[in-house]
């Protein structure tokens, strides 16, 4: 049975695969390439600190460089937001909603990375306090109303407290249009299995609003298996898309029952990647876009014979004359190499 398209408020997410918010990856030139592939029913930004975008704000400085592009860009597009203070956060929320026209605005409150956790007492640190989470999501419903406000969490903090479901329905509860549900716990990080069979205990608990699951899916097959075994109304794609921006339009095929469109040869990944280069550079200048790539371009690698020698190299470049030399010297371009996947965050 093929899954359905699916609302978040009045936004139709159609095919009901979404694009993952990710801190240091998912910029314009990395949703540009998504949407050019085709396949992803809503993508997202990477996460934007409220604090950081009222004093920017306040001394009349740029707007963060994540929103780069946003105004002008395809929708639906959601702007995903983190922080702990509920002013704050509405205020940015509105700025949003009115300058930017955003078609959803995601809230944070899954991250498990220290500097957010810790530092910061927000993303998944606020799992602890549910209440607490429902006055953020209750404050920034009311400011962007009626633009959707949705979240996303985590199983719980730690594999002995996790409390996944009061916290789903503290956020239905608050007024949020849509849960995504990442199968681990903040203690977890990315490590083991995501746990689809937790992401699916939620499904009973909420009244009407939809639940997105998200944790290794790094295939057509294992999208089309989390909607097959598990109750949820979407799924969200995260690391896996990294250095694969054609996965959103495998998956999507392959929920129509149609042909999945094969890998890209090689050689054309190598071709894709350039593209992706040129609307970093594009973007940010040759010399600040060449370093910003050399993390990308190990995604494009990854998995590939020769990918740990052609990381090494490329970790160095700092021109595009240098960039080019690595991709011509180094790529990969042989069979595949079995290798551990590299550590990237998905918030």
């Amino acid at each position: 049975m093929t899954p359905k398209p699916f609302k978040i408020g009045d936004i139709l997410i159609d095919p009901p695969i979404l694009q993952a918010p990710m801190a240091g990856f998912t910029n314009f030139a990395f949703r540009q390439m998504v949407h050019e592939f085709g396949g992803a029913g809503l993508q997202a930004t990477e996460m934007v600190h409220a604090r950081g975008f009222v004093w920017m704000d306040q001394h009349k400085a740029e707007h963060p460089e994540r929103l780069w592009g946003v105004r002008d860009e395809f929708r639906p597009l959601a702007v995903q937001i983190w922080d702990n203070q509920p002013e704050a956060m509405a205020k940015v929320g509105r700025r949003l909603v009115e300058d930017y026209r955003v078609s959803i605005v995601d809230i944070n409150f899954g991250c498990p990375v220290k500097q957010v956790t810790e530092r910061a007492h927000s993303g998944s640190y606020l799992l602890r306090e549910p209440d607490r989470m429902g006055r953020i999501i209750e404050t920034v419903v009311k400011a962007c109303a009626p633009t959707p406000v949705t979240a996303k969490i985590r199983l719980g903090c730690t594999r002995d407290q996790m409390n996944f479901i009061d916290v789903a329905q503290v956020v239905e509860g608050a007024g949020a249009a849509a849960l995504t549900v990442h199968g681990r716990t903040a203690q977890d990080m990315f490590r083991g299995q995501a746990d689809w069979d937790r992401i699916s205990e939620i499904k009973p608990y909420l009244k009407k609003i939809p639940l997105i699951g998200n944790g290794d899916l790094d295939s057509a097959e294992a999208v089309v298996e989390a909607f097959g075994k598990y109750d949820v109304d979407g799924v969200m794609i995260a690391r896996a898309s990294l250095g694969r921006p054609w996965l959103f339009a495998q998956c999507a095929a392959a929920l129509k029952g149609e042909a999945v469109p094969p890998e890209p040869t090689l050689q054309e990944q190598r071709d894709i990647m350039l593209q992706h280069y040129k609307l970093v550079v594009d973007r940010f200048g040759e010399q600040r876009g060449t370093v910003l790539m050399r993390k990308y371009a190990c995604c494009y690698a990854q998995g590939k014979f020769g990918a740990r020698f052609f990381r090494r190299h490329v970790a160095k470049v700092e021109s595009a004359k240098e960039f080019y030399q690595v991709v011509d010297d180094h790529f990969p371009l042989d069979k595949p190499e079995a290798e551990g996947s590299d550590a990237i965050q998905a918030v």
